[in-house]
């Protein structure tokens, strides 16, 4: 595959597939318990020992075992084709005299995405046609003055696309 060409896309793709859940309200649940509500490791393993006991008399097991199965299968699902990357880090400054805080002496793991795949997929994809303007601009008003009304307007993203292009200024009365 040419890596410069745009990630494929599935426009048809099964609307009942929640892969890698099993139906669309372990999705749900997952993302209200993580994204919504944020709720711990711990309150999550209580919620889920209370539907245990409330599905048992059904014979019924509950959406996710554990925090750790919650957390193992948000891991899994897909984003895309961008893989994970990590780092660790580590405070390197100076330190107190007396007691140091833990966090001064603490490793830190780093997970990102690459960034710029994930811009250039993003752009890429037909679903966001039309959808916003990744173009960087500069309007002025008849005076000259620089008009600022979104990020693509601003001075960094102008600055970024001359690097390497030739824009042509917008003007503008207003």
């Amino acid at each position: 595959m040419d890596p410069s060409a745009p990630p494929p896309h599935y426009p048809n793709a099964d609307s009942d597939d929640w892969t890698p859940y099993e139906k669309r309200l372990d999705f749900e649940t997952a993302e209200f318990l993580f994204k919504h509500n944020q709720m711990s490791g711990g309150d999550i393993d209580f919620l889920f020992s209370l539907w245990v006991a409330s599905l048992a008399v059904h014979d019924d097991n509950p959406l996710f075992a554990s925090h750790n199965d919650l957390y193992d299968t948000i891991d899994a699902t897909l984003l895309g084709d961008v893989p994970w990357e990590s780092f660790s880090a580590r405070y390197n400054g100076a330190k107190p005299d007396g007691k140091i805080p833990s966090w001064m002496t603490a490793d830190f793991d780093v997970w990102f995405r690459d960034p710029h795949t994930v811009v250039k997929n993003l752009l890429s994809n037909p679903d966001f046609d039309n959808e916003f303007d990744y173009t960087p601009f500069q309007e002025r008003d008849t005076e000259g003055n620089h008009r600022f009304q979104d990020f693509m307007s601003g001075n960094w993203a102008w600055k970024q696309a001359v690097q390497y292009t030739v824009i042509f200024t917008v003007s503008t009365v207003f």
